[in-house]
């Protein structure tokens, strides 16, 4: 007789049952979200065609799944850093925003020569992002101040900074709207040929890369290991704990900041109060699919770039609100989350004597 049962975790999770329940739960979440939009009146034969034709299958859906993919990389892959060492960055978008605010100063004031510029503009936003993420690092690290409530409240900070310089001093004066000037040529990132395709592609494989051999191969990456496990062992163990978390949570923030500046010079040409929207969410999401894995980051960034893009496509030809399209969105990433708990836990029955 069945007496009860218990999930037990896991201690490693073999990559097949990973990938067979991370295409379940996207099966399920794929159905649920094709009944939701069924009922909205989307007709059954166009999902398959929006879902997966036009956002994978042909060159300009995949173009626009691409670009969109480039800032979830960063964010994604900066979310990944910390948690990797056990720091909760709840405030993606603020460090996003910074380094967005910081292309822009450099834009606005002609900061460099002109050929040099963008690179100064990337750069400024990196050490923006990671200045911004340093503050709650500091208040962790000397008075024990929690990173899920710091570094949240730093966000909204960030984002009255940027509305506070949008209705002020950066307004555009040629239109009136609160938008920063548009970026001149030489302060935005090439197109690559293939649609809005930029050369951020390459700054986020690159990240992707040096994150990949940093983690997997070199003695930094199994420290960091060992202080996301157990923290005090770690430092009984006579390893650099804090330089090791430093470096962590500080590029963290850098790859957040680049992808601010990054939106900003590759695709919107100008900083905006929306251009850093859902992208904390999104990068929880992604660093968690991805079980923080730099090369699973850019899958994981890729897929979740194809969703947006079909739900972008569902809002100007089938007239779907933006809500339902977050709801449909929000349908298929959780059923996603839901199905990796049978990849954590096994079920462990017991039965009566």
């Amino acid at each position: 007789m069945l007496e009860g049962a218990l999930l037990i975790r896991r201690q490693r999770v073999p990559l097949g049952l990973w990938g067979a329940t991370y295409a379940a739960g996207l099966v399920f979440g794929l159905a649920l979200a094709a009944l939701i939009l069924v009922r909205l009146g989307v007709p059954a034969p166009a999902l398959w065609q929006e879902f997966v034709v036009q956002t994978f299958l042909t060159s300009q859906g995949l173009g626009q799944t691409v670009t969109a993919m480039i800032p979830l990389v960063l964010v994604g892959l900066g979310t990944a850093l910390a948690m990797r060492v056990q720091f909760w960055n709840i405030g993606i978008e603020g460090q996003l925003w910074l380094g967005a605010m910081a292309a822009t100063w450099v834009s606005l004031h002609d900061i460099g020569p002109a050929a040099l510029r963008l690179p100064l503009m990337l750069a400024l936003s990196m050490l923006a992002g990671a200045f911004w993420i340093a503050l709650p690092l500091a208040l962790k690290l000397l008075w024990g101040v929690s990173e899920v409530i710091s570094t949240l409240l730093l966000g909204s900070i960030a984002f009255f900074w940027v509305q506070h310089q949008l209705f002020g001093a950066w307004r555009d004066t040629a239109t009136g709207f609160p938008t920063s000037p548009t970026l001149d040529a030489v302060e935005r990132l090439p197109l690559l040929g293939w649609g809005q395709v930029h050369a951020g592609l390459w700054l986020a494989l690159g990240a992707v890369a040096l994150a990949a051999l940093v983690i997997g191969v070199t003695r930094l990456g199994f420290y960091a290991r060992a202080v996301g496990e157990n923290r005090r062992a770690a430092r009984a163990a006579g390893l650099p704990v804090l330089l090791i978390v430093c470096s962590f949570v500080l590029g963290a923030g850098a790859l957040c900041g680049l992808a601010g500046a990054v939106i900003v010079t590759g695709t919107e040409f100008r900083l905006s109060q929306s251009i850093g929207a859902g992208y904390l969410f999104s990068g929880i999401v992604i660093a968690y699919l991805a079980r923080s894995n730099p090369l699973a980051v850019l899958v994981v960034s890729f897929l979740l770039g194809g969703l947006y893009t079909a739900g972008g496509v569902l809002k100007v030809f089938y007239g779907i609100s933006e809500a339902m399209v977050l709801l449909v969105q929000g349908v298929v990433l959780l059923s996603v989350l839901a199905a990796q708990l049978f990849a954590d836990f096994r079920v462990e029955t017991r039965r009566a004597a």
